[in-house]
């Protein structure tokens, strides 16, 4: 039996970071598998894409190399972001499936912002830091300026995958939840528990916020001073998304005032300069775009990889990476990553 061919093109992941052993294996005796070379690829392309059933990466794939592509039955971006880098429409008209591997960093990333929150709420980071000093203070001075997530107001910018498991981890704390997203109907975030509000409403009245959106052509920079202004004093701003969602110098003019409190994990440019002046803001805990990159996750999207492409070769739908839509997918403006 002739076994299908895979096309591997993982950059900036690897097929060893991707598979356990075992899973490695497994794919090596179903598939036959053509990695494609780091230069020349184009042509590399031209040679080879009328022989793939799946593309494993995020290769730029224009209408005339798709045309070649007559047994392509999907392409799976292990990036993780749908780049705008091929002819969606034609992979919808010809039945292609466009699926992306983002939902295994949902639950690591939901993890750390409740992390992030706690040592914002408790100043544990600060803490820290303080002992190592010998300069801690014990009892309530240690806590004049800490308070609890417990019944706070919560806002999440942003209903996808990062909120949906965010939520479940935030509900023993509070259950004033209350959403922003254009992108969702109304009846999905009520049925769901939470309550609908709107942006200017969010900066306003909530006692922690959370950024959770992707970045698409109408809401970059949607963050600004204007927005930014209304954050309620001693309020949480958390962002875990994407970062040219906000304006970051207006928010670094925001946090200067010294009455709201950040944490990010995200940066307009990563890595961060060593001299960039962010590093001297205080108010801001910092991580530095970690939230989900952790071995078992990268190991857990070998694993949907391979069951969706068992149920693609059976001539049914993925269910485990997340779909490219024809309504949206051509909004996204995701920035490509460099580094795993």
């Amino acid at each position: 039996m002739i076994k299908p061919i895979v096309i591997s093109d993982p950059y900036p992941r690897t097929l060893d970071l991707i598979f356990t052993k075992k899973k490695f294996k497994e794919l090596k005796s179903n598939y036959t598998i053509l990695s494609s070379p780091k230069v020349n690829k184009k042509k590399f392309y031209e040679n080879n894409i009328h022989k793939a059933t799946f593309i494993l990466g995020q290769p730029d794939l224009d209408r005339a190399l798709l045309l070649k592509a007559k047994k392509l039955k999907a392409i799976i971006n292990v990036e993780s972001n749908f780049l705008d880098n091929m002819d969606y429409d034609y992979c919808f008209a010809k039945g292609i499936h466009v699926i992306a591997t983002s939902p295994v960093f949902s639950r690591p990333v939901a993890e750390l912002a409740l992390g992030l929150t706690l040592s914002l709420l408790r100043d544990i980071h600060n803490s820290q830091k303080s002992f190592l000093n010998k300069e801690e203070k014990y009892g309530l001075e240690g806590n004049l300026k800490a308070s609890l997530l417990s019944q706070k107001k919560i806002g999440l910018l942003g209903y996808g995958d990062i909120a949906k498991a965010l939520t479940p981890l935030l509900l023993p704390f509070s259950k004033d939840i209350n959403v922003y997203d254009p992108w969702v109907p109304n009846k999905i975030i009520n049925e769901n528990g939470f309550k609908n509000i709107s942006l200017d409403n969010m900066f306003k009245t909530c006692d922690v916020i959370y950024v959770l959106a992707a970045i698409t052509k109408n809401n970059q920079y949607l963050i600004d001073k204007k927005l930014l202004n209304k954050l309620k004093s001693q309020s949480l701003f958390i962002l875990m998304s994407r970062a040219a969602v906000v304006n970051f110098r207006d928010l670094i003019n925001r946090v200067k005032k010294g009455d709201i409190y950040v944490a990010t994990d995200v940066f307009p440019e990563e890595p961060v300069k060593k001299n960039d002046p962010i590093r001297k803001v205080k108010n801001i805990l910092f991580s530095a775009h970690r939230a989900g990159a952790l071995k078992s996750v990268f190991e857990e999207m070998g694993n949907i990889v391979m069951e969706d492409m068992k149920l693609i070769s059976k001539n049914l739908p993925p269910r485990l990476c997340k779909r490219a839509e024809r309504e949206t997918v051509g909004l996204l403006r995701s920035k490509p990553v460099a580094i795993n």
